[in-house]
């Protein structure tokens, strides 16, 4: 987690606010799992009856593109290092896990959206839209979207037909502080 990225500042406050058991995971090293490097993750939830979610933030501004030509894309790309180092780690976390490619949209002025809408979250004066997508069905409908990047995406109906809120994918009820058990 990069607290000086505005993005995770956000979303870890969201999840303190919701009142929610995370670790935020130290991005200053790169974790190896065996002898093979491998891209941390930025969060891990947890919730009860061992759920663990594992969470990469994916900072994005809608519209997208320059201030002088916006355009009303919800960019969704991500990389291939990143989806990969996912699945690493759901497989190395085991039954009960879960990852997730958040998108945090920072919404630019005027955007607004309906009043209502789920996971709107205003945090040091900018509003952000919080949106989920499990990583297993990222990897099965992502396109390359870049070969020199290593950069993939999602064919814009298919994001809309399968990304959520986040809400719809964290614990109900937040256990107490002293209850909190990732492991």
């Amino acid at each position: 987690m990069d607290r000086g990225n505005h993005y995770e500042a956000a979303f870890e406050a969201y999840l303190q606010w919701h009142r929610l058991c995370y670790v935020a995971v130290d991005e200053t090293r790169r974790s190896v799992l065996g002898e093979t490097p491998v891209k941390n993750l930025d969060f891990i939830v947890c919730g009860e009856d061992g759920v663990r979610l594992l969470i990469d933030v994916k900072g994005r501004r809608f519209p997208a593109g320059p201030n002088t030509r916006p355009r009303c894309v919800w960019e969704c790309w991500s990389t291939l290092e990143d989806v990969h180092g996912l699945e690493q780690w759901t497989r190395l976390f085991g039954p009960g896990s879960q990852a997730l490619l958040v998108f945090i949209y920072h919404l630019q002025p005027p955007m607004t959206v309906p009043e209502g809408t789920p996971d709107v979250w205003t945090f040091r004066g900018r509003t952000y839209l919080l949106r989920a997508i499990p990583a297993t069905d990222y990897r099965q409908h992502m396109r390359i979207r870049s070969s020199r990047w290593a950069t993939v995406s999602l064919p814009t109906a298919v994001f809309r037909e399968l990304v959520q809120p986040l809400q719809s994918f964290l614990p109900r009820s937040a256990p107490a502080v002293e209850e909190c058990s990732c492991w």
